[in-house]
């Protein structure tokens, strides 16, 4: 896979090429967990780090409909390289909302340049690392980070601490950047591969110029726009380990025998399998449909800029939280229901067949679905749009 063929390839068809690579060690890796370093250079190798990255920058400048297909192409074989390479993603849509341009535009540069992957310790919820300025023009971050997917490996970091009048401050920093540490201590039954462990912070310096300030975090309709992006890809992910899982159990029904009891010889014929399969289909449909319209909404909000609306902002914020439960609740069905329709055998530690569900029950986690829900009754029976936060 050459970087330098990438500018006329169609970037999904090189994901495509990349996930069948991925696929032959998926497997396995999930077994042994740790850090992906090889498969996470052939994402570098493949050019698709740039994707996001507006073309006057060096990169792709590729639609929102073209990224999210290849999250969820990679997603279809591995689950956690498709997190890590979505995250990338979505931390380069996080500077460019958060940040201008004249801030920004080094670090796409850059990141166009070399393939540098961005690495996650955000997490606004963990307020462990603390803020201080240091002068006027520096601060030092220290303390703790939980769940900073795709930490390790990475080249560039988006890192936040609290100051002491409890403001958020999010920075842009180098990984290597002296005192950045990482525990290694990510050790869960499914994404094992997405190093979502713990980062800890020993008096690092941030210097301002590497703060974003303006307009700073979920300060605007269109700023807000972030955690939206955030969930949409959580959709993806969801949809697309439903799709790998889809496509397993179907190619495993092809050669096996019906049951026993069954009026039929061939598991394709026999009404009971097809009447599962039917059922996987059009839930997956079903997902692909509302993803698709929550993708419209969200690109036609991410051309308007700075002219978005806080209602128009609120109506993406509905369209994916309607195809982030409908994807939650596929995938979990489908990843379970797969061993359903291809027996006892499926079952065996060798095919490792139950990381499609340990997966999506772990990601699902992420942020509780029934507010999903909540939101989406609030404002079927009175209107109000929900509130942005770092989850909705």
């Amino acid at each position: 896979m050459n970087v330098s063929t990438l500018v006329t390839s169609d970037p999904i068809k090189v994901a495509q090429q990349l996930a069948e690579k991925l696929a032959l060690t998926a497997a396995e890796r999930d077994k042994q967990g740790g850090n992906p370093k090889f498969e996470r250079d052939l994402i570098r190798q493949s050019g698709l780090l740039n994707l996001s990255i507006p073309k006057q920058f060096g990169g792709q400048g590729a639609d929102w409909h073209i990224i999210f297909k290849t999250i969820q192409t990679i997603a279809q074989v591995d689950s956690s390289l498709a997190h890590v390479y979505g995250f990338h993603h979505l931390l380069i849509a996080t500077v460019q909302l958060f940040s201008q341009a004249e801030q920004y535009g080094k670090w796409f540069e850059q990141t166009a340049k070399d393939n540098l992957f961005w690495g996650n310790t955000l997490n606004p919820l963990d307020k462990r690392t603390t803020a201080t300025k240091n002068s006027d023009h520096e601060y030092i971050f220290h303390g703790y980070k939980s769940f900073c997917s795709g930490s390790i490996d990475s080249d560039i970091l988006l890192c936040s601490g609290y100051n002491e009048a409890g403001k958020l401050l999010i920075g842009v920093i180098p990984t290597s950047r002296e005192g950045v540490q990482f525990l290694g201590d990510w050790n869960n039954m499914g994404q094992r591969q997405t190093d979502s462990g713990t980062s800890h912070f020993e008096s690092v310096k941030i210097h301002e110029d590497e703060l974003l300030l303006n307009p700073g975090p979920l300060s605007t309709p269109y700023s807000s726009l972030r955690p939206l992006i955030a969930q949409l890809i959580f959709v993806h992910l969801f949809l697309g380990v439903a799709e790998g899982a889809f496509e397993t159990a179907k190619e495993t029904v092809q050669t096996q025998k019906a049951w026993s009891k069954s009026l039929v010889e061939q598991a394709v014929n026999d009404p009971f399998t097809q009447k599962h399969f039917a059922e996987f289909y059009v839930q997956l449909e079903s997902v692909r449909l509302l993803a698709n319209k929550a993708i419209d909404i969200l690109q036609s909000a991410w051309n308007k800029g700075d002219k978005l609306s806080a209602e128009q902002r609120g109506e993406v914020s509905i369209a994916i939280a309607t195809a982030k439960i409908a994807a939650t609740n596929t995938s979990l069905y489908i990843t379970q229901n797969i061993f359903q329709v291809m027996g006892a055998r499926a079952t065996t530690a060798k095919l490792n067949l139950d990381r499609f569900w340990r997966n999506v029950r772990t990601q699902t986690l992420h942020d509780p679905v029934d507010y999903k829900y909540q939101e989406i009754g609030e404002w079927v029976l009175t209107g109000k749009v929900p509130d942005p936060s770092f989850y909705s």
